[in-house]
């Protein structure tokens, strides 16, 4: 695979899951910061990147992809890895992905954004975020009770996007200690050859 360039900012768990797929195929990357609190994200020449002036972007050659889960599709594609090995494999980790974006990442990533004071909520409403969270923690640990990953027996790119959500749930104080089994599978997740945590993944500046 040809180096590409990964463009966000470190503390985006969308662009978390996109280096984190990178560093578990084994793929390298160029990395360009963007300072969303400077408006870089709204600016012309970012924009010709990701027409939805947000972050993760991911330029390979000509192709620039944005949205995570579209990325992390592109890149399982691409590699030949972490995409499933069967038809009907590769449907259930598109299902897994179309789930996580719906009901996990915005009801981890808000009541973290709030706690770490990017959004301004009372009390009230971090705690509608976090109840909903439990939902769907209560779905993926009884999943994960019948299976080490998410789908099939080895980790796929529907166990990095939901990952990707996951690793960030303290910081929004949603305790993990009712799922026993997410905090396993989390464990399995991060003994994988390539993995690294998000302060790892993530520079705070451009890398080459």
């Amino acid at each position: 695979m040809s180096k590409m360039t990964l463009y966000g900012i470190w503390l985006s768990g969308p662009t978390y899951k996109a280096g984190l797929a990178m560093s578990l195929m084994g793929q390298s990357f160029a990395y360009k910061h963007v300072d969303l609190r400077a408006g870089a994200h709204k600016q012309p020449e970012y924009l010709a990147i990701n027409r939805f002036g947000q972050v993760p972007a991911l330029v390979d050659g000509d192709l620039k992809l944005c949205q995570s889960g579209a990325i992390l599709l592109y890149l399982a594609d691409k590699s030949g890895k972490m995409g499933g090995k069967t038809a009907e494999e590769k449907a259930r980790v598109r299902e897994w992905l179309f789930w996580e974006f719906d009901r996990l990442a915005s009801n981890i990533y808000r009541p973290r954004a709030i706690k770490r004071g990017f959004m301004k909520a009372d009390d009230n409403v971090h705690q509608m975020y976090v109840n909903q969270a439990g939902d769907a923690l209560k779905v993926l640990d009884g999943a994960l009770a019948k299976s080490d990953f998410l789908v099939g027996s080895e980790a796929t790119i529907a166990d990095v996007a939901v990952y990707g959500d996951v690793a960030y749930a303290e910081e929004g104080a949603i305790d993990l200690s009712p799922y026993p089994n997410v905090k396993s599978w989390m464990a399995r997740v991060e003994k994988l050859p390539g993995f690294k945590k998000y302060e790892d993944v993530l520079p705070k500046q451009d890398a080459a």
